[in-house]
């Protein structure tokens, strides 16, 4: 098959990753739970991969760092830790649901700060425009998981820290791929998986908690410290961390993130580009194909939306499935994304590359479009 769905989950994995799940579940236990050597194996990789975390995102206190089950888990933290009920909140226009279904549950006003696609000086003047004073907080994504644009994050949280607004960071389609720094963004939290760009297990994710602000529960449970109290730990990590770890998970994770750092963001971020780069001219070539690409690759990653002429992007994308081709096609849970785009009617058939595709898998997606469109 010729993968091209990676903003969903990296399919490919280094093999690492699958040697140290595999692993995890034949020597480890529960971490913090006891003192003989399976639940001390676990506890150690934990706190491996707490640090390698911290080296990849530059986090101070290893204690920030919070495994989470996924990237919406940690939003959900981060925004019921920050946002009352009833609150004005201010987003970007190419937010995924995982960001505005929790404030909608809030009834929070949101406010979007819209531009058009892969315009970042808009962004950031739109940005700059709607952060008014009855602005509580901040939700941006890095990436749109959609369109691959990437925002002006860096200078979003400048406007943040000056206006006194915490600023809450989706990270899902940026990190393993962009620098992601918690010490020169100084967000409240950034939320990401991770088992997209750091080539972790699902059912893993980080939260880094930028230190300042009260976090709120979702779980309660038990937690390996002060046991014989009934109120969860006022103290990260274990505040947020109820119940067993997903040792398996973090064990894979670990080995992920040891990859990007021994990679390089920067190189994974130029292999990426080049297989944009080739999609989009050989895509934008066929009759009656539309592609949503920037001019200038330096505003997008890895992520490319393509429309066809007369053809329903679903039909796009199963029958692309059925010639072994995986790509994602609808609206990606990203309304807002589309509404931005102008393309909320039909959505958009997404591929998504990652470190281990090759110029191969772009010319065999074209050539398979190519055959939809005679």
């Amino acid at each position: 098959m010729t993968y091209l769905d990676s903003a969903a989950t990296t399919l490919q994995k280094p093999l690492a990753v699958r040697r140290a799940v595999l692993s995890a579940m034949e020597r480890m236990a529960s971490p913090g739970r006891g003192g003989h050597r399976p639940a001390m194996l676990a506890a150690e990789t934990v706190f491996q991969c707490r640090q390698a975390a911290a080296e990849l995102f530059h986090v101070e206190d290893l204690e920030n760092i919070v495994f989470t089950l996924n990237a919406t888990h940690a939003l959900n933290l981060a925004i019921k830790s920050v946002v009352k009920p009833g609150d004005t909140v201010l987003v970007s226009g190419y937010e995924h649901n995982a960001v505005t279904r929790p404030l909608a549950a809030l009834n929070c006003r949101i406010k979007v700060a819209r531009s058009p696609l892969f315009d970042r000086e808009a962004m950031l003047a739109a940005f700059d425009q709607q952060l008014t004073e009855e602005v509580t907080c901040v939700v941006c994504n890095h990436v749109s998981n959609v369109f691959g644009f990437i925002l002006p994050v860096e200078e979003i949280a400048r406007l943040c820290r000056e206006r006194g607004v915490p600023m809450i960071l989706d990270a899902s389609q940026s990190a393993g791929t962009l620098p992601v720094h918690m010490d020169e963004l100084g967000c409240a939290f950034i939320g990401m998986p991770g088992h997209k760009g750091l080539y972790g297990p699902q059912g893993t994710g980080l939260l880094l908690c930028g230190g300042e602000q009260d976090t709120a529960t979702l779980l309660e449970g038990g937690t390996g410290s002060l046991s014989a109290q009934q109120e969860m730990p006022d103290f990260l990590p274990d505040r947020l961390e109820a119940g067993t770890h997903n040792v398996p998970g973090v064990a894979g994770l670990l080995e992920g993130i040891r990859y990007v750092i021994k990679r390089g963001e920067r190189d994974i971020l130029r292999r990426e580009r080049e297989l944009t780069r080739q999609a989009a001219g050989s895509l934008s070539a066929l009759p009656g194909v539309t592609v949503y690409s920037a001019e200038d690759l330096s505003v997008q990653v890895g992520v490319l939306s393509f429309q066809v002429e007369k053809l329903d992007c679903e039909d796009v994308g199963e029958q692309l499935g059925q010639r072994n081709v995986a790509v994602r096609a609808g609206l990606h849970c990203a309304p807002f994304a589309h509404q931005s785009a102008g393309t909320e009617e039909k959505g958009t058939v997404r591929v998504s590359f990652s470190d281990f595709n090759t110029s191969a898998d772009v010319r065999t997606l074209v050539r398979e479009v190519s055959g939809l469109t005679k």
